[in-house]
């Protein structure tokens, strides 16, 4: 009887357990499980921490989540699924930085941690506990890694610049015509 890869099965361990925390997140944010806010209460956040549109923003944070972290869990486009997921975690990040580092006063340590994570599996790949392997890795190719990424890194940028931009952008004053 032949013995399961160690490094196999961690990748199927540490897979399972960052999209099954992922996924939760990004339901909170999408159907408002797990005491979440679902869309419509995701939307006024979005837009209270300065992310524009409000709406398009809660859906892509919660796809990225739900949708990267259940892919991660089940090992299927990995690399797309963990370019997204840390693309997600690279805008919560941009809100946590104010406060510093450690989660305990309110830091980006957790979204951080997630996102490296997340992307680690992507480059990595899912191992062969996963659908990628049983599929032939069809959506695990290396050019698909490198697409993958780029796009994300290119689109995380420009969300969280843009609202960089509009946070450092002077209020309209209501008194002036």
């Amino acid at each position: 009887m032949a013995h399961p890869n160690r490094r196999d099965l961690g990748l199927l361990v540490l897979r399972v357990g960052t999209g099954a925390v992922l996924a939760a997140h990004g339901t909170q944010k999408l159907f408002g499980w797990f005491g979440g806010g679902g869309v419509e209460g995701t939307t006024k956040a979005m837009e209270a921490m300065g992310f524009s549109p409000g709406r398009q923003s809660a859906i892509a944070a919660g796809l990225g989540e739900a949708g990267g972290g259940a892919l991660l869990a089940l090992g299927l486009a990995t690399p797309a699924a963990g370019a997204a997921a840390a693309g997600a975690m690279a805008g919560a990040v941009s809100v946590h930085a104010p406060a510093g580092f450690f989660a305990q006063g309110g830091g980006y340590e957790y979204p951080a941690f997630l996102g490296f994570t997340a992307a680690a599996i992507g480059v990595t790949g899912a191992g062969q506990y996963s659908l990628d392997h049983l599929t032939g890795h069809v959506l695990d190719r290396p050019w698909v890694v490198a697409v993958a990424f780029l796009g994300t890194a290119l689109a995380a940028a420009a969300v969280v610049g843009r609202r960089a931009q509009d946070r450092a952008a002077p209020e309209p004053d209501p008194e002036q015509p």
